[in-house]
């Protein structure tokens, strides 16, 4: 038995046509045409009465939304505004309020003030005049003690010295002529 001779190729068996890609054919460009035209109407028909009208109303459903939304933003704005202005009022007022309080404590402990000032000072000025009328007497009273015992002294040293007795009124008048008092 003899042995089949076999060969593989890579060709394709006869009669065939030349590939190419389809949409670059001449030959199908008018059932590609047709297809085309068809498609695009289905699409338009399609997005012009389904979903045309849905997109429009959700651009009008939000477009109303963000109006309604800056307005609340605008009135809430405003609102927010003569809050601040009635805050700053509230504020200015108490600040008014506390000043002219402050003024009014001033004015009161200064009145204090110059009150236990002017009783300090007419307390001291009696203490002082008490104080210089002890000290004048206190002088008075060193004086004539001083004079009583110079007095006294002169009694004793003429006594001592010459052995005669001076009288009181003597001894005194020579005091004063010695002193010029």
């Amino acid at each position: 038995m003899a042995a089949a001779h076999t060969t593989a190729t890579t060709e394709a068996p006869g009669g065939h046509k030349a590939a190419g890609f389809p949409p670059f054919k001449t030959e199908t460009f008018p059932s590609q045409i047709f297809w085309l035209v068809l498609t695009f109407a289905f699409l338009f028909a399609v997005l012009w009465r389904v979903a045309g009208p849905r997109i429009a109303g959700t651009i009008t459903t939000r477009r109303n939304q963000i109006n309604t939304d800056l307005a609340d933003a605008q009135k809430h704005r405003g609102d927010a505004e003569a809050a601040s202005a009635a805050y700053r009022a509230a504020l200015a007022g108490a600040r008014s309020r506390a000043q002219a309080l402050a003024d009014e404590n001033r004015k009161l402990m200064t009145a204090e003030i110059d009150g236990a000032k002017a009783a300090a000072d007419s307390r001291a000025s009696g203490d002082v005049a008490k104080a210089e009328a002890r000290i004048a007497a206190a002088r008075g009273e060193a004086r004539s003690h001083v004079f009583q015992a110079a007095q006294d002294a002169a009694i004793q040293i003429v006594a001592h010295l010459t052995g005669e007795t001076v009288s009181d009124a003597e001894a005194a008048a020579a005091l004063r002529a010695a002193t010029g008092g």
